[in-house]
Protein backbone atom coordinates (compact mmCIF):
# COMPACT_ATOMS: atom_id res chain seq x y z
CA UNK A 1 0.00 0.00 0.00
CA UNK A 2 1.88 3.41 -1.23
CA UNK A 3 1.28 6.42 0.94
CA UNK A 4 0.64 8.91 -1.37
CA UNK A 5 -2.05 11.93 -1.60
CA UNK A 6 -2.68 14.42 0.67
CA UNK A 7 -1.35 14.18 4.56
CA UNK A 8 -0.30 9.90 3.93
CA UNK A 9 -3.65 9.01 2.26
CA UNK A 10 -3.23 5.82 0.46
CA UNK A 11 -3.46 4.58 -2.95
CA UNK A 12 -6.55 2.25 -2.73
CA UNK A 13 -5.78 -0.95 -4.75
CA UNK A 14 -8.37 -3.88 -4.77
CA UNK A 15 -7.85 -7.51 -2.88
CA UNK A 16 -8.91 -10.21 -5.43
CA UNK A 17 -7.65 -13.97 -4.85
CA UNK A 18 -5.15 -12.81 -1.82
CA UNK A 19 -3.46 -10.23 -4.18
CA UNK A 20 -3.84 -6.43 -4.04
CA UNK A 21 -4.53 -5.17 -7.83
CA UNK A 22 -4.14 -1.45 -8.74
CA UNK A 23 -6.31 -1.49 -12.08
CA UNK A 24 -8.02 1.58 -13.81
CA UNK A 25 -7.35 3.99 -11.22
CA UNK A 26 -9.71 6.63 -10.35
CA UNK A 27 -9.71 9.99 -8.35
CA UNK A 28 -10.50 10.16 -4.44
CA UNK A 29 -11.46 13.31 -3.40
CA UNK A 30 -11.25 15.50 0.55
CA UNK A 31 -14.70 17.12 0.97
CA UNK A 32 -13.34 19.26 3.21
CA UNK A 33 -11.59 21.33 0.36
CA UNK A 34 -12.54 19.57 -2.75
CA UNK A 35 -9.28 18.35 -3.72
CA UNK A 36 -7.63 15.39 -5.04
CA UNK A 37 -6.24 13.02 -2.38
CA UNK A 38 -5.13 9.58 -3.42
CA UNK A 39 -6.37 7.35 -6.17
CA UNK A 40 -8.16 3.83 -5.88
CA UNK A 41 -8.58 1.09 -8.32
CA UNK A 42 -11.44 0.49 -10.53
CA UNK A 43 -12.56 -3.16 -11.65
CA UNK A 44 -14.19 -5.05 -14.67
CA UNK A 45 -15.66 -8.33 -15.26
CA UNK A 46 -12.68 -10.06 -15.79
CA UNK A 47 -11.86 -9.11 -11.86
CA UNK A 48 -15.01 -10.25 -10.72
CA UNK A 49 -14.41 -13.56 -12.18
CA UNK A 50 -11.11 -13.67 -10.34
CA UNK A 51 -12.59 -12.95 -7.18
CA UNK A 52 -15.21 -15.09 -7.99
CA UNK A 53 -13.07 -18.59 -8.84
CA UNK A 54 -11.06 -17.44 -6.08
CA UNK A 55 -13.65 -17.51 -3.54
CA UNK A 56 -14.29 -21.41 -4.75
CA UNK A 57 -10.85 -22.66 -3.15
CA UNK A 58 -11.31 -19.33 -0.71
CA UNK A 59 -14.59 -20.56 0.66
CA UNK A 60 -13.61 -24.31 1.29
CA UNK A 61 -10.67 -23.15 3.24
CA UNK A 62 -12.11 -21.07 5.58
CA UNK A 63 -14.78 -23.45 6.00
CA UNK A 64 -12.28 -26.32 7.11
CA UNK A 65 -10.92 -24.36 9.88
CA UNK A 66 -14.20 -24.95 11.84
CA UNK A 67 -15.90 -22.35 13.94
CA UNK A 68 -13.25 -22.10 16.35
CA UNK A 69 -10.49 -21.35 14.00
CA UNK A 70 -12.60 -18.41 11.72
CA UNK A 71 -13.56 -17.07 15.46
CA UNK A 72 -9.50 -16.95 15.67
CA UNK A 73 -9.13 -15.10 13.17
CA UNK A 74 -11.87 -12.87 13.00
CA UNK A 75 -11.05 -11.59 16.58
CA UNK A 76 -7.52 -11.09 15.54
CA UNK A 77 -8.49 -8.70 12.70
CA UNK A 78 -10.66 -6.96 15.55
CA UNK A 79 -7.86 -6.37 17.69
CA UNK A 80 -5.47 -5.21 14.74
CA UNK A 81 -8.29 -2.63 14.02
CA UNK A 82 -8.00 -1.67 17.55
CA UNK A 83 -4.38 -1.33 17.32
CA UNK A 84 -4.17 0.71 14.20
CA UNK A 85 -7.47 3.14 15.08
CA UNK A 86 -5.66 6.38 14.62
CA UNK A 87 -4.26 5.70 10.76
CA UNK A 88 -7.39 4.52 9.96
CA UNK A 89 -9.23 7.16 11.46
CA UNK A 90 -7.39 9.98 9.80
CA UNK A 91 -7.97 8.23 5.94
CA UNK A 92 -11.47 8.12 7.64
CA UNK A 93 -11.81 11.79 8.17
CA UNK A 94 -9.79 12.42 4.87
CA UNK A 95 -12.30 10.43 2.72
CA UNK A 96 -15.31 10.70 4.31
CA UNK A 97 -15.23 14.49 6.45
CA UNK A 98 -16.25 13.24 9.55
CA UNK A 99 -14.88 14.40 12.77
CA UNK A 100 -11.64 12.17 14.09
CA UNK A 101 -13.36 11.73 17.61
CA UNK A 102 -16.80 10.09 15.07
CA UNK A 103 -14.14 8.40 13.08
CA UNK A 104 -12.42 6.78 16.16
CA UNK A 105 -16.00 5.50 16.87
CA UNK A 106 -16.75 4.27 14.32
CA UNK A 107 -13.47 1.89 14.06
CA UNK A 108 -13.78 0.54 17.53
CA UNK A 109 -18.13 -0.22 17.15
CA UNK A 110 -16.68 -1.99 13.74
CA UNK A 111 -14.05 -4.40 15.90
CA UNK A 112 -16.83 -4.60 18.27
CA UNK A 113 -19.88 -5.89 15.56
CA UNK A 114 -16.49 -8.51 14.10
CA UNK A 115 -16.12 -9.72 17.74
CA UNK A 116 -19.58 -10.81 18.02
CA UNK A 117 -19.96 -11.99 15.02
CA UNK A 118 -17.16 -14.58 15.34
CA UNK A 119 -18.56 -15.65 19.05
CA UNK A 120 -22.01 -16.04 17.40
CA UNK A 121 -20.61 -17.86 14.60
CA UNK A 122 -19.41 -20.67 17.34
CA UNK A 123 -23.22 -20.76 17.79
CA UNK A 124 -25.12 -21.71 14.86
CA UNK A 125 -26.56 -24.88 16.31
CA UNK A 126 -29.14 -27.23 14.39
CA UNK A 127 -31.55 -29.51 16.55
CA UNK A 128 -32.22 -32.95 16.81
CA UNK A 129 -35.95 -33.67 15.92
CA UNK A 130 -37.48 -35.97 18.68
CA UNK A 131 -38.48 -39.15 16.78
CA UNK A 132 -38.42 -43.51 16.96
CA UNK A 133 -35.88 -45.22 17.64
CA UNK A 134 -35.56 -46.17 13.52
CA UNK A 135 -35.30 -42.80 12.62
CA UNK A 136 -32.99 -39.77 13.23
CA UNK A 137 -33.94 -36.26 12.39
CA UNK A 138 -31.66 -33.27 12.01
CA UNK A 139 -31.38 -30.30 10.92
CA UNK A 140 -28.18 -28.43 9.71
CA UNK A 141 -27.14 -25.11 9.75
CA UNK A 142 -25.07 -24.40 6.33
CA UNK A 143 -22.99 -21.26 5.06
CA UNK A 144 -25.35 -19.94 2.00
CA UNK A 145 -22.53 -19.82 -0.18
CA UNK A 146 -20.45 -16.64 -1.72
CA UNK A 147 -22.13 -13.26 -0.71
CA UNK A 148 -21.65 -10.09 -2.46
CA UNK A 149 -21.86 -7.08 -0.05
CA UNK A 150 -22.72 -3.34 -1.13
CA UNK A 151 -21.80 -1.19 1.39
CA UNK A 152 -22.01 3.47 1.17
CA UNK A 153 -19.80 5.78 2.13
CA UNK A 154 -21.11 7.11 5.19
CA UNK A 155 -19.77 4.51 7.68
CA UNK A 156 -16.76 3.27 5.27
CA UNK A 157 -15.79 1.01 8.00
CA UNK A 158 -18.93 0.21 10.22
CA UNK A 159 -21.04 -1.06 7.17
CA UNK A 160 -18.75 -2.92 5.51
CA UNK A 161 -18.00 -4.61 8.84
CA UNK A 162 -21.35 -5.67 8.71
CA UNK A 163 -21.20 -6.80 5.55
CA UNK A 164 -18.62 -9.32 6.57
CA UNK A 165 -18.95 -9.94 9.84
CA UNK A 166 -21.95 -12.09 9.39
CA UNK A 167 -21.32 -13.57 6.44
CA UNK A 168 -17.76 -14.65 7.26
CA UNK A 169 -18.83 -15.99 10.61
CA UNK A 170 -22.00 -18.14 9.36
CA UNK A 171 -18.22 -19.86 6.86
CA UNK A 172 -19.73 -17.96 4.32
CA UNK A 173 -17.05 -16.05 1.87
CA UNK A 174 -17.54 -12.63 1.00
CA UNK A 175 -16.71 -10.70 -2.04
CA UNK A 176 -17.22 -6.77 -0.90
CA UNK A 177 -18.03 -4.03 -3.35
CA UNK A 178 -16.88 -0.89 -1.05
CA UNK A 179 -18.01 3.07 -1.96
CA UNK A 180 -16.09 4.33 -4.64
CA UNK A 181 -16.25 7.83 -2.53
CA UNK A 182 -14.70 6.17 0.71
CA UNK A 183 -12.03 3.26 -0.37
CA UNK A 184 -9.72 3.58 1.86
CA UNK A 185 -11.42 2.50 5.20
CA UNK A 186 -12.39 -0.33 3.44
CA UNK A 187 -9.11 -1.38 2.48
CA UNK A 188 -7.92 -1.11 5.81
CA UNK A 189 -10.42 -3.11 6.95
CA UNK A 190 -10.06 -5.75 4.59
CA UNK A 191 -6.16 -5.57 5.35
CA UNK A 192 -7.05 -6.40 9.26
CA UNK A 193 -8.26 -9.73 7.87
CA UNK A 194 -5.44 -10.24 5.56
CA UNK A 195 -3.10 -9.97 8.14
CA UNK A 196 -5.01 -11.93 10.34
CA UNK A 197 -4.84 -14.77 7.98
CA UNK A 198 -7.74 -15.12 6.18
CA UNK A 199 -7.61 -17.96 3.42
CA UNK A 200 -6.67 -16.02 0.01
CA UNK A 201 -10.11 -15.79 -1.93
CA UNK A 202 -12.06 -16.23 1.07
CA UNK A 203 -12.78 -12.17 1.07
CA UNK A 204 -11.75 -9.99 -2.27
CA UNK A 205 -12.34 -6.10 -2.49
CA UNK A 206 -13.24 -4.14 -4.80
CA UNK A 207 -14.55 -0.74 -6.64
CA UNK A 208 -15.94 0.27 -9.55
CA UNK A 209 -19.28 0.68 -11.82
CA UNK A 210 -21.97 -0.12 -9.11
CA UNK A 211 -24.79 -1.10 -11.55
CA UNK A 212 -22.36 -3.52 -13.54
CA UNK A 213 -21.01 -4.73 -10.60
CA UNK A 214 -24.28 -5.91 -8.77
CA UNK A 215 -25.60 -7.15 -12.43
CA UNK A 216 -22.60 -9.03 -13.25
CA UNK A 217 -22.11 -10.67 -9.24
CA UNK A 218 -26.27 -11.11 -9.05
CA UNK A 219 -26.00 -13.00 -12.68
CA UNK A 220 -23.20 -14.75 -11.69
CA UNK A 221 -24.44 -18.74 -10.49
CA UNK A 222 -21.67 -19.14 -8.05
CA UNK A 223 -22.63 -15.82 -5.94
CA UNK A 224 -25.49 -17.16 -3.85
CA UNK A 225 -26.69 -14.26 -1.74
CA UNK A 226 -26.60 -10.38 -1.84
CA UNK A 227 -26.10 -7.48 0.68
CA UNK A 228 -27.12 -4.02 0.42
CA UNK A 229 -26.84 -0.48 2.39
CA UNK A 230 -28.29 2.52 0.83
CA UNK A 231 -30.84 4.06 -1.25
CA UNK A 232 -34.41 2.64 -1.38
CA UNK A 233 -34.45 3.22 -5.18
CA UNK A 234 -31.43 0.95 -5.43
CA UNK A 235 -32.17 -1.57 -2.90
CA UNK A 236 -35.57 -2.15 -4.79
CA UNK A 237 -33.67 -2.73 -8.09
CA UNK A 238 -31.42 -4.71 -6.69
CA UNK A 239 -34.05 -7.38 -4.70
CA UNK A 240 -35.41 -7.11 -8.34
CA UNK A 241 -32.35 -8.71 -9.61
CA UNK A 242 -31.65 -11.28 -6.69
CA UNK A 243 -35.47 -12.35 -7.17
CA UNK A 244 -35.31 -12.96 -10.77
CA UNK A 245 -32.12 -15.43 -9.55
CA UNK A 246 -33.65 -16.73 -6.88
CA UNK A 247 -31.34 -15.51 -4.49
CA UNK A 248 -32.16 -14.18 -0.83
CA UNK A 249 -31.43 -10.41 -0.38
CA UNK A 250 -30.08 -8.19 3.07
CA UNK A 251 -31.85 -4.65 2.30
CA UNK A 252 -31.14 -1.92 5.10
CA UNK A 253 -32.09 0.85 3.43
CA UNK A 254 -33.19 4.41 4.17
CA UNK A 255 -34.43 5.79 7.27
CA UNK A 256 -36.37 9.60 7.92
CA UNK A 257 -36.72 8.80 11.53
CA UNK A 258 -39.55 10.07 13.68
CA UNK A 259 -39.01 11.63 16.67
CA UNK A 260 -41.93 11.74 19.45
CA UNK A 261 -41.08 14.71 22.58
CA UNK A 262 -43.82 14.10 24.91
CA UNK A 263 -44.30 17.33 27.58
CA UNK A 264 -43.75 15.36 30.27
CA UNK A 265 -39.86 14.67 29.56
CA UNK A 266 -36.79 16.72 30.22
CA UNK A 267 -37.55 18.58 26.92
CA UNK A 268 -34.20 20.63 27.07
CA UNK A 269 -32.20 17.52 27.58
CA UNK A 270 -33.83 16.09 24.41
CA UNK A 271 -33.40 19.10 22.85
CA UNK A 272 -29.42 19.24 23.48
CA UNK A 273 -29.09 15.42 23.03
CA UNK A 274 -30.72 15.04 19.76
CA UNK A 275 -28.94 18.30 18.24
CA UNK A 276 -25.99 16.70 19.13
CA UNK A 277 -27.25 13.47 17.40
CA UNK A 278 -28.47 14.99 14.58
CA UNK A 279 -25.00 16.49 13.87
CA UNK A 280 -23.52 13.33 13.60
CA UNK A 281 -21.33 12.51 10.32
CA UNK A 282 -23.35 16.35 9.07
CA UNK A 283 -26.64 14.20 9.61
CA UNK A 284 -26.04 11.50 6.90
CA UNK A 285 -26.87 8.88 8.81
CA UNK A 286 -29.86 6.36 8.34
CA UNK A 287 -30.91 6.60 11.96
CA UNK A 288 -30.31 10.26 12.24
CA UNK A 289 -33.33 11.85 14.37
CA UNK A 290 -35.64 14.03 11.47
CA UNK A 291 -39.02 14.45 11.56
CA UNK A 292 -39.66 16.04 15.10
CA UNK A 293 -43.30 15.66 16.23
CA UNK A 294 -43.71 18.01 19.75
CA UNK A 295 -46.49 17.84 22.05
CA UNK A 296 -47.98 21.75 21.77
CA UNK A 297 -46.41 22.39 25.59
CA UNK A 298 -43.19 21.72 24.81
CA UNK A 299 -43.08 23.25 21.49
CA UNK A 300 -41.20 26.31 22.06
CA UNK A 301 -38.74 25.33 24.44
CA UNK A 302 -37.91 22.39 21.98
CA UNK A 303 -37.51 24.73 19.42
CA UNK A 304 -35.03 27.18 21.69
CA UNK A 305 -33.49 24.25 22.20
CA UNK A 306 -32.41 23.05 18.96
CA UNK A 307 -32.09 26.77 17.61
CA UNK A 308 -29.58 27.52 20.33
CA UNK A 309 -27.57 24.22 19.56
CA UNK A 310 -27.17 25.12 15.80
CA UNK A 311 -26.01 28.75 16.31
CA UNK A 312 -23.06 27.01 18.84
CA UNK A 313 -22.34 24.90 16.61
CA UNK A 314 -18.71 24.99 15.31
CA UNK A 315 -18.31 23.91 12.01
CA UNK A 316 -14.66 22.73 10.19
CA UNK A 317 -11.96 20.52 9.29
CA UNK A 318 -12.56 16.96 10.67
CA UNK A 319 -8.96 16.78 11.38
CA UNK A 320 -9.42 19.89 13.66
CA UNK A 321 -10.29 18.04 17.15
CA UNK A 322 -12.08 21.27 17.75
CA UNK A 323 -14.76 20.74 14.69
CA UNK A 324 -18.23 19.81 16.42
CA UNK A 325 -19.58 19.08 12.45
CA UNK A 326 -17.75 17.99 9.18
CA UNK A 327 -18.43 18.90 5.99
CA UNK A 328 -21.61 16.71 3.19
CA UNK A 329 -19.55 14.24 1.24
CA UNK A 330 -20.05 15.91 -2.13
CA UNK A 331 -21.38 19.04 -3.83
CA UNK A 332 -25.22 16.25 -4.68
CA UNK A 333 -25.66 16.24 -1.44
CA UNK A 334 -25.14 20.12 -1.03
CA UNK A 335 -27.60 20.90 -3.73
CA UNK A 336 -30.31 18.26 -2.99
CA UNK A 337 -30.37 19.50 0.51
CA UNK A 338 -30.91 22.95 -0.38
CA UNK A 339 -33.24 22.12 -2.62
CA UNK A 340 -35.72 20.36 -0.06
CA UNK A 341 -35.15 23.25 2.51
CA UNK A 342 -35.61 25.67 0.11
CA UNK A 343 -39.31 23.96 -1.10
CA UNK A 344 -40.04 23.64 2.59
CA UNK A 345 -40.27 27.44 2.58
CA UNK A 346 -42.21 28.09 0.27
CA UNK A 347 -44.77 25.44 1.15
CA UNK A 348 -45.22 27.15 4.99
CA UNK A 349 -42.26 25.68 6.93
CA UNK A 350 -40.60 28.39 8.79
CA UNK A 351 -36.45 28.78 9.50
CA UNK A 352 -35.29 28.50 12.53
CA UNK A 353 -32.07 28.48 12.12
CA UNK A 354 -29.31 27.40 9.14
CA UNK A 355 -30.61 27.12 5.72
CA UNK A 356 -27.90 28.13 3.59
CA UNK A 357 -24.60 26.54 1.89
CA UNK A 358 -21.98 27.98 4.33
CA UNK A 359 -19.89 30.78 2.46
CA UNK A 360 -16.07 28.61 2.36
CA UNK A 361 -14.13 26.04 0.89
CA UNK A 362 -15.87 22.65 0.40
CA UNK A 363 -19.22 20.91 1.21
CA UNK A 364 -20.18 22.79 4.40
CA UNK A 365 -24.01 23.10 5.40
CA UNK A 366 -25.00 24.14 9.10
CA UNK A 367 -27.61 22.55 11.31
CA UNK A 368 -30.70 23.60 9.72
CA UNK A 369 -33.79 23.68 11.98
CA UNK A 370 -37.13 24.11 10.18
CA UNK A 371 -40.41 24.70 12.47
CA UNK A 372 -44.38 23.69 11.53
CA UNK A 373 -43.55 21.84 8.21
CA UNK A 374 -46.34 20.78 6.53
CA UNK A 375 -46.92 16.98 5.89
CA UNK A 376 -47.21 17.29 1.73
CA UNK A 377 -43.76 19.08 2.30
CA UNK A 378 -41.33 16.89 0.06
CA UNK A 379 -38.61 16.93 2.71
CA UNK A 380 -41.23 15.40 5.11
CA UNK A 381 -41.86 12.65 2.54
CA UNK A 382 -38.44 12.20 1.29
CA UNK A 383 -35.28 11.43 3.52
CA UNK A 384 -33.17 14.97 3.58
CA UNK A 385 -29.98 12.55 4.59
CA UNK A 386 -27.99 15.91 6.07
CA UNK A 387 -28.70 18.27 9.49
CA UNK A 388 -31.86 19.02 8.84
CA UNK A 389 -34.19 18.82 11.38
CA UNK A 390 -37.86 19.10 11.25
CA UNK A 391 -40.23 20.53 13.82
CA UNK A 392 -44.00 19.25 13.79
CA UNK A 393 -46.54 20.32 16.74
CA UNK A 394 -48.77 17.32 17.75
CA UNK A 395 -51.70 16.81 20.44
CA UNK A 396 -50.30 13.82 21.77
CA UNK A 397 -48.71 10.65 21.22
CA UNK A 398 -51.58 9.20 19.11
CA UNK A 399 -50.99 11.86 16.69
CA UNK A 400 -47.31 11.33 16.26
CA UNK A 401 -47.45 8.08 16.04
CA UNK A 402 -50.31 8.43 12.87
CA UNK A 403 -48.52 11.14 11.09
CA UNK A 404 -44.90 9.36 12.04
CA UNK A 405 -45.92 6.22 10.05
CA UNK A 406 -47.87 8.05 7.18
CA UNK A 407 -44.36 7.19 5.24
CA UNK A 408 -42.86 4.56 3.75
CA UNK A 409 -40.05 4.42 5.72
CA UNK A 410 -39.67 2.16 8.77
CA UNK A 411 -35.85 2.00 9.77
CA UNK A 412 -35.13 3.82 13.42
CA UNK A 413 -37.76 5.68 15.64
CA UNK A 414 -36.60 7.61 18.92
CA UNK A 415 -38.99 9.31 21.81
CA UNK A 416 -38.39 11.59 25.12
CA UNK A 417 -41.52 10.88 27.50
CA UNK A 418 -41.92 10.08 31.15
CA UNK A 419 -45.43 8.07 30.25
CA UNK A 420 -45.66 4.57 30.62
CA UNK A 421 -48.84 4.86 28.51
CA UNK A 422 -46.35 6.66 25.67
CA UNK A 423 -44.10 4.61 25.64
CA UNK A 424 -46.53 1.42 25.43
CA UNK A 425 -48.30 2.83 22.33
CA UNK A 426 -45.00 3.77 20.70
CA UNK A 427 -43.47 0.14 21.09
CA UNK A 428 -46.51 -1.27 20.11
CA UNK A 429 -47.86 0.79 17.29
CA UNK A 430 -44.97 2.79 15.64
CA UNK A 431 -43.57 1.57 12.48
CA UNK A 432 -40.06 1.24 13.02
CA UNK A 433 -37.65 -1.78 13.46
CA UNK A 434 -35.61 -0.23 15.92
CA UNK A 435 -37.34 1.69 18.62
CA UNK A 436 -35.22 3.41 21.32
CA UNK A 437 -36.83 5.45 24.03
CA UNK A 438 -35.12 8.22 26.25
CA UNK A 439 -32.14 8.08 24.54
CA UNK A 440 -30.72 7.90 20.73
CA UNK A 441 -28.38 4.35 20.55
CA UNK A 442 -29.94 2.62 16.83
CA UNK A 443 -28.02 0.02 17.15
CA UNK A 444 -25.14 -2.40 18.79
CA UNK A 445 -23.17 -5.27 18.25
CA UNK A 446 -25.53 -7.74 20.02
CA UNK A 447 -28.99 -6.34 18.76
CA UNK A 448 -30.82 -7.11 15.18
CA UNK A 449 -30.91 -3.98 12.85
CA UNK A 450 -33.11 -3.21 9.70
CA UNK A 451 -35.91 -1.57 8.77
CA UNK A 452 -39.67 -2.37 8.08
CA UNK A 453 -41.44 -1.21 4.65
CA UNK A 454 -39.31 0.97 2.66
CA UNK A 455 -36.58 0.60 5.11
CA UNK A 456 -35.38 -3.12 4.20
CA UNK A 457 -35.68 -6.85 4.47
CA UNK A 458 -33.66 -8.62 6.76
CA UNK A 459 -31.37 -8.40 9.95
CA UNK A 460 -27.69 -7.30 10.43
CA UNK A 461 -25.91 -7.64 13.86
CA UNK A 462 -27.23 -9.81 17.25
CA UNK A 463 -27.65 -13.42 16.42
CA UNK A 464 -29.50 -12.71 13.71
CA UNK A 465 -26.42 -11.42 11.63
CA UNK A 466 -24.77 -14.91 11.02
CA UNK A 467 -27.77 -16.85 11.21
CA UNK A 468 -29.29 -14.40 7.79
CA UNK A 469 -26.59 -16.13 6.08
CA UNK A 470 -27.27 -20.10 6.49
CA UNK A 471 -29.45 -22.12 5.01
CA UNK A 472 -31.16 -24.98 6.56
CA UNK A 473 -30.63 -28.37 5.81
CA UNK A 474 -32.74 -31.70 6.94
CA UNK A 475 -31.08 -34.87 7.21
CA UNK A 476 -33.40 -37.79 7.86
CA UNK A 477 -31.39 -41.32 8.35
CA UNK A 478 -33.05 -45.07 8.51
CA UNK A 479 -30.75 -46.83 9.94
CA UNK A 480 -30.87 -49.85 8.37
CA UNK A 481 -29.77 -52.21 11.08
CA UNK A 482 -32.55 -51.01 13.21
CA UNK A 483 -34.98 -53.57 15.37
Amino acid sequence: MKLDGKAGYPDVEMLIGGKWVMADSRPVYDPCSGEVIGERAHAGTDHLDEAVDAARVGMRAWWELGPAGREAVMVKAAALLRERVEEIARIITLEEGKTLREARGEILRAASYIEWDAHEGRRLYGRIVPSTDDYQLAVHRRPVGLVAGFSPWNFPIGSPTRKIGGALAAGCGVILKAAEDTPGAARQLVQAFVDAGIPDGALSLVFGDPPAISEHLLAHPEVRMITFTGSVAVGKHLAALAGAEMKPALMELGGHCPVFVSATADVAAAARSTAMVKTMNAGQVCVSPTRFFVEDAAFDAFADGMVAAAGALRLGSGLDEATEMGPLINRRRLDSISGLVAEAQIVGAKLLAGGAQVDRPGNFYPLTVLADVPDDARIMREEPFGPVALLVRVRDVDEAIERANSVSYGLAGYAFTNSARDMQRLSTRLEVGNLAINHLMASDADLPFGGVKDSGLGREGGAEGPLNHTVVKTVSTLFPDAK
